[in-house]
Parts: structure tokens; sequence; C-alpha cells
């Protein structure tokens, strides 16, 4: 994935509620739902949500900016033997006995053979004998497999519910559509077989594992199959109790509230989560009220509380010691 700064939009000095506006302008403009059937809308909506999974994150993008992660989250390693790594076969793909062009002049070594070199010794041979592939036996070796690749793909959570097609572009330079199953778990993997790195020779190409990033959504929270929600109640709806409207991912529906209700409360709506496949129950909906005070102040209002402050106080922090 491109910079995520550059994704964004936003400097390296940027805040993070500077980060996060330019992040709710982008996704809000490429959002699948508001550009359906255009799969590089989709693309981009993909870019934006991956490039704010590390940018709102403080700790990830603090990692970022030390070169700790690359732009898709992964750490930067160490590649050692191996394809791009420090010891490459000439004229291989990567993998394989790393000395296995080489030839040692050893002279009158015990382990000379005929036909093994000038010296006697041939590297080759050396690395046959401990289950490497020898020159003289190539023939008989095994193919080796290309290396897979990985990718992250990020949708909305409306996508993981209906299931989707997402459009996808490899390191391998292939761009693909894949289907996304309905009621996919956020972090889980799709394998596409034989999408990775061609192998050597004609060896096997690998697997492309694609990782499914949930986007987050303006008011759901996903833990698993559960969807979390923090519901804005009125101060009198909180005091007096009474039906109150929800959303859900199929629609509102109505809760009764009880007399009383506060944030420390949580109310379970069965089966409104998300749906977790074929023969299993879905989700639940876990509905947390949180009072919001009136936008106009109220002379009244601040008389009456005046009043409990004196004759009626408690403390809501206690537990806190």
């Amino acid at each position: 994935m491109r910079d995520p700064y550059s994704v964004l939009g936003v400097t390296k000095s940027a805040s993070a509620d500077e980060v996060k506006k330019a992040f709710r302008k982008l996704a809000k403009k490429y959002h699948p739902d508001q550009n359906t059937g255009d799969p590089k809308a989709q693309e981009k909506f993909s870019e934006v949500s991956l490039a704010y999974e590390i940018l709102g994150d403080d700790k990830k993008r603090a990692q970022f900016d030390r070169g700790e992660i690359d732009a898709d989250g992964k750490p930067r390693g160490f590649e050692g033997f191996g394809a791009g790594g420090p010891f490459r076969r000439g004229g291989s793909a990567g993998g394989g006995n790393p000395f296995e062009n080489f030839e040692f002049n050893m002279g009158g070594s015990p382990f000379g053979q005929a036909g093994a070199g000038r010296g006697g010794f041939d590297a080759s041979e050396f690395f046959d004998l401990f289950g490497g592939r020898g020159r003289g036996r190539q023939q008989n070796a095994q193919p080796q497999r290309g290396k897979d690749v990985e990718h992250t793909v990020s949708i909305s959570l409306g996508d993981a519910v209906n299931g989707t097609s997402a459009r996808v572009s490899l390191p391998t330079g292939k761009t693909l559509d894949v289907a996304v199953p309905a009621g996919i778990e956020d972090g889980k993997q799709i394998r596409l077989k034989g999408q990775g790195h061609p192998g050597p020779g004609n060896g096997p190409a690998g697997d492309a594992m694609i990782t499914v990033k949930i986007a987050r959504h303006p008011f759901f929270r996903v833990e698993g199959h559960d969807l979390r929600l923090d519901l804005p109640i009125t101060l009198y709806e909180a005091v007096l109790g009474g039906k109150v409207q929800v959303p859900t991912l199929s629609g509102k529906v109505e809760m009764s509230l009880p007399p009383g209700a506060t944030g420390g409360k949580t109310m379970r709506l069965r089966g409104k989560g998300l749906p977790a496949g074929e023969g299993k129950a879905a989700g639940d909906l876990l509905v947390t009220p949180r009072i919001i005070m009136p936008e106009q102040p109220s002379a009244e209002l601040e008389d009456l509380m005046r009043h409990w402050q004196v004759t009626r106080p408690y403390d809501p922090r206690k537990d806190l010691g």
C-alpha cells in the first residue's frame, strides 16, 4: 500500500483529530454504499481504511514513523537467505542451496571424487549428503513451490454482513476480484490457491493470503460476532425510562429503557449482531445508554441541580478508589 500519510492527504505532523477528519471525509466519499458497482471506489475505500488502521492508532503510527512496520502494518524483517537475501543463488528465484554454484579446491581432500571439481570436492555433493540438492541428483529433486504473498483488504461492516467482491492488487502485479463470504469475522484470511509467486523452474506457484479487515463503523463496534453500540439518550429518558428506537444492521427496533438508566448497565438485543454462518446463531447487539445533556442551557435545570447537590449528594466515582 502507498504511504498512509499520502493516502489520507495529511502531513506527518498532523494531529490525531486532523487524521480522523481526513479519514471520515474520504471514507464517506468512497464508501461502497455510495458507489455501487464502482470497483475503483472499493479499492480507494480499502486503501483509506487501511491507512487509518495505521495512523488512527497512536502505537501503530509511532511504529510506522520509526520504520518498524510497513504501510500494511506488517513488521519489517531481515530476509537472510533465499530470494532477496545476500546469499541468493545465481540464476535462481530464491530458496534451495545458497552455495550450490560454488566449488572448493581442497587438493587431496578425503572428500575427493571423480568429476567433483578441480580439487576433488564439489560443494553441491556436500550439501546433498545433508538433504540438499546435489548437482548430480538435481533431476530427481522435487520442484520448489513459489513463495506465498500477503495482502490486506478493508470492507465495510455492511459488506461483512452481506458478503461482497473486493478487488485487490497483489505484489505479483496481478489484480483479482476476491469473493468475501457473508458473515466473515474481522482479521480472517482467504487463501487464493496458485496466486502467489511462481516456483523456480517449473515449480508450482505459491498462494495469496488475503486478510480481511472490517472498517470502523460510525457507531457500531465489532467484537467477534457481537456488536456494541453507545446509544445517546436524553436526561428525561434516563430518569423516566420508556421506549427508544435503536439502530441495527437490519433497521431500527424498539427497546424498553428502564427508569434510572445509566451508562453502567448494558442491555442485550439477541440475534442483532453479525451472522455466524449456517447452523449457528447470530451474534448480539450490546447497547450501552449514554446520557446527552441539552444543547441549550436551562436556568431551571441548573437551579434543580444546585438543590440536589445539597439535598441529594451521591458519588458515582466511589468505586474508582
